[in-house]
């Protein structure tokens, strides 16, 4: 995983045309996706119909993220990050854990940036895999080239399943995703694109990347 240094970040909200910073403290990303070869390794059963091992994991929900993170967190010998209520209806972050979790929003956008202060940290042919190149399909982890901070795939391929709640009074438990994705026109890959949608949806351009805090 690559560690990446602390910081500051600035959110926003369009639909509300509102703004906050937000501190960063370091952590640790993992430069790629979830693959579906990682994550059958764990869970026994793979998700999302590309054959490729090292393409990432797709038609995953959020609930599945969380159950990833903590079965890798058993494999690994960590502590896992979440709690889960018996009806799975409740999961709190122990932050302080050293297993695998979720990247926050925050976290998510500080490390897609690495530094930059543009919609994207590259020229978009060259960094990511969209609507206009994928020829209508995900393709294996790591092909285009890396942020700064030697991440691939922060943008296209497949959005990325945040920890965050987007706007509980307005959408209630439904969770943030970033990125873009194959099938996703230019304007959707950028890193202050937000998006969302309910911890149980799952579809074809939609995974996740891990995160441990330091």
């Amino acid at each position: 995983m690559v560690q990446i240094p602390a910081g500051e970040i600035q959110l926003r909200d369009d639909r509300i045309k509102t703004a906050w910073t937000v501190e960063v403290n370091s952590f640790w990303l993992a430069p790629v996706p979830v693959t579906r070869a990682l994550y059958f390794s764990i869970m026994q059963k793979t998700a999302g119909s590309n054959g490729l091992p090292q393409a990432p994991v797709v038609d995953v929900s959020w609930n599945d993220a969380i159950s990833f993170c903590n079965l890798l967190s058993q494999h690994s010998g960590l502590k896992e990050c979440y709690a889960v209520s018996d009806d799975g209806e409740r999961i709190v972050c122990n932050w302080g854990a050293d297993g695998y979790r979720l990247p926050t929003e925050a976290e998510w956008q500080y490390a897609c940036k690495a530094g930059t202060t543009g919609y994207r940290y590259g020229e978009l042919d060259t960094i990511a895999w969209y609507h206009e190149n994928s020829e209508g399909m995900v393709h294996e982890v790591g092909t285009k080239l890396p942020n700064s901070w030697g991440l691939y795939d922060m943008l296209g391929n497949v959005w990325e399943w945040c920890w965050d709640l987007y706007d509980v009074r307005v959408y209630g438990s439904y969770r943030v995703f970033r990125g873009g994705s194959w099938a996703e026109e230019a304007r959707g890959c950028g890193a202050t694109c937000r998006r969302r949608s309910h911890p149980t949806f799952k579809i074809d351009d939609l995974g996740f990347r891990l995160a441990r805090s330091l």
